[in-house]
Order: C-alpha cells, then structure tokens, then sequence
C-alpha cells in the first residue's frame, strides 16, 4: 500500500528479522517482535514506532494488549486491520498455552502460593469476570487436574460447594487448592470470599480432604489465605 513503511525499507541494523538472526529471537524487544507480526506501519508511522505506540497505551503489559480486542486494534490504531490484529493476539495466546504447556510437564510439588500461582495463572488472563478454579492435588501435593467451577461477573461469582466436591471425589484428590481472580485489581479478601472459603473447609474436611489454600489472583499480584494466616482451622 502506497505510503505504508515497511521493515524492509528500515536501515539494516535496525530490522527485527535481520537482529534476531544475528543475536537470536531473545534479542528482540517486545515492540520488535510485535513490528514482525505487523509487517507493516502507516504512513509517516514506522512499524517500531506503531508497536512501541500500543505498547505505551498499554502501559507496556503484554497482558494488557492481550486483552483488546480486535475492534479494539482497528478502532484504536490507523493501519492496524482486521489480519494484523488476530496476528498479534494470536501470538499471544500462543505464549500463554506455552506457558501452561511448560507447567504442566515439569509437574513440580505444590508446596508454596508462588508455585501454585505459576502454574494456574494462564487461567485467569485476560479476564474482565470472575471464574473460580480448584486445583486438585495428590498425596504428594502434585496437580491431578485443574477444575473451573464456576464464571460470573465482573464482582461476582456464584460457587457451588457441591460440585468442588464432587470434582475432588472423582478424581481421588487428597487435597485442594481454591482460585479466584478479581477482575478489578483488588487483593483483599471480600466478606463473601472469607464465607465461601469457611463453607469449602468445613464441607472438605468432612471427607477427608484438605483445603491447602484460597487464592486471589489479579493482574501481576496474588493474595493467599495461607499466607497471611486465614485459612480456617
């Protein structure tokens, strides 16, 4: 398209494809792998200048691009069509799954708020409402699988205690761990989680199972019950 820069029209050592072959894709800043993925600029716009421009609005959180959408590229950013949008969010959640991927194959004993958060965080990006997950875990404290009980809204979600239950039964769990995001950057603990998480423990331990922990998990940060001392006794 007439006026579009291109990568090709940039000086050689300022080309993404070209620094990446010469000192590997981890060279690459995040607006440079993001200008690969576009192609293009606009006009009087260089591709870097496109990306590292998205990114700002972003306030530089490839969690945060993650979540437009792609009438949210089109409408916000002259030259970004419909193609280059699903490109980028694409590559996104391509990293996301590798993520996940990567978790799930080292199997590591979850023994801390941190390890746990690691592994379930995939989960819950890009979220605008809540879910509740459990995480289900063996005798010796690895994942057996990981159970999305409920979604809801943006402050909202309504958890059957029954069914945890009956995810934990069916897959011989001898211990869980409770998740839930909160969509609205909050970390504290609301009356309603502190309730829910006394209702699960009490309910749990009638079979036999235990409750490790009640995690609330926003954008970057977490808040483990266990953590600061509120698990029910």
């Amino acid at each position: 398209m007439s006026g579009e820069i291109l990568i090709r029209d940039m000086a050689e050592d300022q080309r993404p494809r070209e620094k990446a072959l010469r000192h590997g894709i981890k060279s690459l800043s995040n607006a440079e792998l993001m200008a690969i993925l576009f192609g293009t600029g606009m006009r009087g716009k260089s591709v870097i200048t496109l990306s590292e421009e998205i990114l700002r609005d972003n306030d530089n959180h490839l969690s945060r691009v993650a979540r437009l959408s792609v009438k949210d590229f089109m409408n916000r950013y002259k030259g970004v069509g419909m193609a280059k949008a699903i490109s980028i969010l694409a590559a996104l959640e391509l990293g996301s799954r590798s993520a996940a991927d990567a978790a799930s194959i080292t199997q590591p004993v979850i023994n801390s708020s941190k390890i746990a958060v690691k592994v379930m965080r995939h989960h819950f990006e890009r979220l605008p409402h809540e879910e509740f997950w459990v995480m289900l875990l063996s005798q010796a404290g690895k994942v057996i699988r990981e159970v999305c009980v409920s979604r809801g809204g943006i402050s909202l979600t309504a958890v059957d205690v029954k069914l945890i239950l009956k995810s934990a039964i069916e897959n011989y769990a001898s211990a869980m761990i409770l998740f839930h995001n909160h969509p609205s950057g909050a970390l504290k603990p609301s009356p309603q989680d502190d309730a829910l998480t006394r209702k699960i423990c009490e309910a749990a331990r009638l079979l036999d199972i235990r409750v490790n922990d009640h995690i609330i998990i926003t954008d970057g940060a977490h808040y483990s019950y266990h953590d600061n001392g509120l698990m029910p006794g």
